[in-house]
């Protein structure tokens, strides 16, 4: 259960103002498909980060315990400074392929902008640390995903407003900074 509940946590505050989460936006309101939109954010998450939470446990295994505690240590600080620095949609980027309906065009465009975003690196460092609970990391990574996500899709615009973006990143910086911070000096069982 603490692999689902911490997978969901670090993925839902890390999705805000993620480009993810501006991708839901812009597919909301150019497709207005909300349910076939987040059915396609749902596949293609569980998609990426079942991809991703296999490489956590590989490195895992052929790495070993003490090389993975010290790759996550970095990892975790490295997503802090990557907390701080905001997602954008890059101007040339064109969610709405012509030939296909909304869940096809979700699940290509989501799983295209999640390869090497910083969720999928968190997937892939939770993997590793719960590396005997692989199916908790990714349900719970997909859950945080869907729970930062799927309300941009339905409530679109309104609820970006709401949260302070930048607060909700300095707050996940310090996160990840502690974490890896506590795996580096390998404080209790945590690592």
């Amino acid at each position: 259960m603490e692999a689902f509940l911490v997978s969901t946590g670090i993925v839902a505050f890390s999705e805000m103002g993620d480009k993810t989460q501006l991708l839901a936006l812009v597919l909301a309101a150019r497709l207005q498909k909300p349910i076939p939109i987040c059915l396609g954010i749902l596949a293609a998450t569980l998609i990426n980060h079942a991809c991703a939470a296999a490489v956590g446990h590989w490195i895992t295994v052929y790495l070993g315990a003490d090389v993975m505690r010290w790759i996550l240590g970095v990892s975790f600080l490295a997503m802090a400074g990557w907390m701080l620095i905001p997602d954008k949609l890059d101007e040339d980027e064109d969610p709405k392929p012509a030939r296909f309906g909304a869940f096809l065009t979700t699940v290509i465009v989501f799983f295209l902008v999640e390869m090497g975003d910083k969720t999928q690196f968190a997937t892939i460092a939770l993997a590793a640390k719960y590396s005997s609970s692989l199916l908790a990391v990714v349900a719970g990574t997909t859950t945080g995903m869907m729970l930062a996500d799927a309300p941009v899709v339905f409530f679109g615009d309104k609820l970006t407003r709401l949260v302070p973006i930048k607060v909700v990143h300095i707050v996940c910086a310090g996160i990840f900074a502690l974490l890896g911070v506590l795996a580096l000096l390998n404080v209790g069982a945590l690592f």
